[in-house]
């Protein structure tokens, strides 16, 4: 009977002693900490992340050193509180750094395709002003050829130069038209129409002498004139009619020196003269037809 209860005593005494070392260590760090906290406030505390001070381990844990292997489960909770308070902090901050950081990579991106877009504009417009730049270029070039050729024609518009040139013989005493002298006519002058610049010089020549001769080269080159006229729509004013009677006829390259002879029958020689007026209007349709 006294050994069981002794053994009960002694039971009860081993189960008090955690009880009252931890209650021993909770006064005692109860105690420490206003003295512990002294030194920290003589001190410039650390910012931490979180803005807070970082945490200050305890310098004595009780009856057992560092660890109560006795310590209940509200004390551990109590011990590790500040520590989970603080890990949840850490989240926060880092899940707000983490969408500032997104936040900021958005607006970068957005930056950059704007400054691509701005860029890419701005190419296209360069693009655009190098192609008008060219097409004037192209203009002024043409401008510049257009009065180089208007100048050259002024300057020698009244310059003719022959073109070609077609003889229609007559028999003796005679004033009509041929067939053969209607048809060189008629090549001759069929391309003519809708032309400028030029003019028809007519020469009439007839055998005999004096003013019988004249008189006849004048009917025979009046009968070239007025078929061109009624025919092939020339205008009277660009033709040039003269009766040369029996004058010398010029000898031609082939004769060289040969002494000039005068003409048996009558003849009228037709010459075509063009200045440069048809090769400035040729011009001007090349031009209208350019794409600009």
């Amino acid at each position: 009977m006294k050994k069981s209860t002794l053994l009960g005593l002694l039971l009860s005494v081993i189960l008090a002693l955690p009880v009252f070392a931890q209650d021993n260590s909770q006064s005692s760090t109860s105690q420490n900490q206003p003295a512990a906290q002294a030194p920290a406030t003589a001190t410039p505390s650390t910012t931490t992340a979180t803005g807070k001070e970082p945490l200050q381990p305890a310098t004595r844990e009780g009856f057992w050193g560092h660890l109560n292997p006795f310590a209940r489960k509200k004390y551990v909770q109590r011990q590790t509180e500040p520590i989970r308070d603080r890990i949840n902090e850490l989240d926060e901050l880092t899940a707000a750094n983490s969408k500032q950081i997104k936040d900021v990579d958005a607006r970068a991106q957005q930056g950059i395709q704007m400054a691509s877009a701005k860029a890419a504009e701005a190419d296209q417009h360069a693009t655009d002003a190098g192609n008008k730049a060219q097409a004037a270029q192209q203009t002024a070039d043409q401008a510049s050829t257009r009065i180089n050729t208007v100048e050259q024609v002024v300057t020698n518009i009244d310059q003719y130069q022959p073109s070609t040139q077609t003889e229609i013989r007559f028999r003796p005493g005679q004033t009509v038209l041929s067939k053969n002298a209607k048809e060189a006519l008629d090549e001759m002058a069929t391309p003519l129409k809708g032309q400028r610049g030029y003019v028809v010089e007519v020469q009439g020549f007839s055998s005999g002498h004096g003013q019988v001769a004249i008189a006849d080269s004048q009917k025979m080159a009046e009968s070239v004139v007025r078929y061109l006229v009624l025919n092939h729509d020339i205008p009277v004013y660009r033709i040039y009619l003269v009766g040369m009677g029996n004058a010398p006829v010029p000898a031609t390259a082939e004769e060289g020196n040969a002494k000039q002879k005068r003409i048996q029958g009558g003849r009228v020689e037709v010459s075509l003269l063009k200045n440069n007026l048809e090769q400035l209007a040729s011009t001007d349709s090349t031009a209208n037809q350019q794409p600009k």
